[in-house]
């Protein structure tokens, strides 16, 4: 690609992998600027440089400096040495230096300072992505924000010195919306013209709205796949934000994520005990029988062995599981588990891994490489999520020919296709029900007693293309379009 058709792109993203990951959003902050990198475009990823990321910080190769402006305060940018991208981190340790995750301490409650937070972040995009740059040597085409913690970015770079670059933002779940009370107008400088529900306002139900702001003010809208982009206009799954995301239905696409495959790939993971492909799939029985010795599982090459990597949530389904758990289990599974959430499933998941070990392993919190082993290891994934803007571990699954169970909702829908087809790569049911769910297990464990049917669903599902090429692509289109309108 000539350096003319290259574009520069400002990707603004609260978390990034592998350096800070609480969900698929680290991973997509990841990959697809890689994916655009190695298409030839120009790329700057910016994201805070929390307590975690102190030690990447000081070994920064570049730094330039934030005065404090108004009811900003000094920072810095700090570029870190990687491969693809270039990755920029902003420092400010005030803001950015607390002990905890990226969004809230310890015990998992909200730091009291992400209005603050969050608002800085979006608002050294927008400055980066204007006239007013500090970087004199490089100026955004495009910057592409990523749900409600870069919510702002799109608003404020309206209020910066022209050249602007055209904006871009994708939403990842709709469901977390940056909603703060009203008296954060002044540490987030917002004009008053914002602070009203109707016209260029940020108001949602009485509260700035971080992720409407963005709605509001971006020129172009994603979200991470087809079916999502048409559910978030419903008022089911559309939180209030439906109606908006109605009138912006011209402006609104639906692009289904990728995996990073040079990550999550059987045939080169070092992560896993034993590497395979589908040509030589009888390897992924040692993968099987190291999971089942690392979680103290019976080991058993014919106990159907479910895996589960999640957030132990509603929205992730984690009751119908557990509706149809006993009924599993009295049918000879395996279950393990990796992940953490609400207190009511930890507490019964682990009830049952205490009283039936063999059968059962809960492991809470993130492990990375136990989160592949699972992938390796699992006879099937399961994903009955009540709604999945993308999802990625359905890909992931297939990747690995452990097959998955989801739901026709989102991202799975658009990846998933259920094994009564001749097409199959995994399992599909409908309705939001326990019942539904138990039916497509039944499915499930008839499929696997017959060898060569579950064969040829491993081979389809891991023949599936996953890569990030494609799509990036289509953000390619997009960011020309609109760098075109500039």
């Amino acid at each position: 690609m000539s350096a003319a058709a290259a574009l520069k792109v400002l990707f603004v993203t609260p978390e990034c992998a592998p350096w800070v990951k609480t969900g698929g959003l680290g991973d997509v902050s990841a990959a697809l600027p890689a994916a655009l990198a190695e298409l030839g475009h120009d790329v700057r990823v910016l994201m805070p440089a929390y307590r975690s990321l102190a030690a990447l910080a000081r070994e920064g190769t570049q730094r330039v400096t934030l005065p404090a402006d108004g009811v900003w305060p000094e920072a810095e940018l700090v570029r870190v040495a990687q491969p693809g991208f270039s990755l920029w981190l902003l420092d400010c340790a005030d803001l950015f230096g607390l002990a905890g995750g990226p969004y809230g301490d310890e015990r998992g409650v909200d730091y009291a300072s992400n209005a603050e937070r969050f608002g800085f972040l979006s608002h050294v995009a927008a400055r980066i992505a204007s006239g007013a740059t500090p970087w004199k040597d490089w100026q955004a085409e495009v910057l592409h924000a990523n749900d409600w913690p870069t919510g702002l970015a799109a608003a404020y770079l309206r209020r910066m010195p022209p050249p602007r670059a055209r904006s871009l933002f994708t939403i990842h779940n709709l469901a977390f919306q940056g909603n703060f009370p009203p008296d954060r107008q002044q540490v987030l400088d917002l004009p008053d013209a914002w602070m009203q529900v109707e016209g260029e306002g940020l108001l949602h139900w009485d509260r700035i709205s971080m992720m409407k702001a963005a709605l509001r003010h971006a020129d172009v809208i994603t979200t991470v796949s087809p079916t999502y982009a048409r559910e978030i206009q419903e008022e089911a799954l559309g939180f209030g934000m439906d109606g908006m995301l109605r009138a912006r239905q011209a402006d609104l696409h639906g692009i289904l994520n990728g995996i990073d495959t040079r990550v999550w790939n059987p045939v080169s993971d070092p992560l896993i005990p034993a590497r395979y492909g589908a040509g030589c799939l009888d390897d992924k029985a040692a993968n099987k029988q190291a999971l089942q010795v690392e979680l103290g599982l019976a080991v058993s090459d014919h106990a159907p062995l479910f895996g589960i990597v999640s957030r132990l949530t509603d929205q992730k389904g984690i009751d119908l599981i557990l509706d149809n758990l006993d009924w599993l289990l009295k049918q000879g599974a395996q279950l393990a588990v990796l992940g953490s959430g609400e207190p009511r499933y930890e507490k019964r998941l682990n009830v049952l891994a205490a009283e039936l070990p063999s059968q059962v392993a809960v492991r809470t919190g993130f492990d990375e490489p136990l989160a592949h082993t699972i992938e390796a290891g699992a006879d099937v994934f399961l994903m009955p999520s009540r709604f999945e803007p993308c999802g990625l571990n359905q890909m992931y699954s297939q990747a690995y020919g452990t097959l998955p169970v989801v739901r026709a909702t989102g991202g799975l829908a658009d990846s998933v296709r259920d094994a009564s087809g001749p097409d199959g790569t995994g399992f599909v049911f409908q309705r939001d029900s326990a019942a539904d769910l138990r039916e497509t297990l039944m499915r499930v464990l008839r499929c696997y007693r017959q060898p060569a049917l579950w064969r040829g669903l491993q081979q389809r599902a891991m023949a599936q293309r996953f890569g990030w090429a494609q799509s990036a692509e289509r953000y390619v289109a997009l960011y020309k379009g609109q760098a075109r309108k500039a």
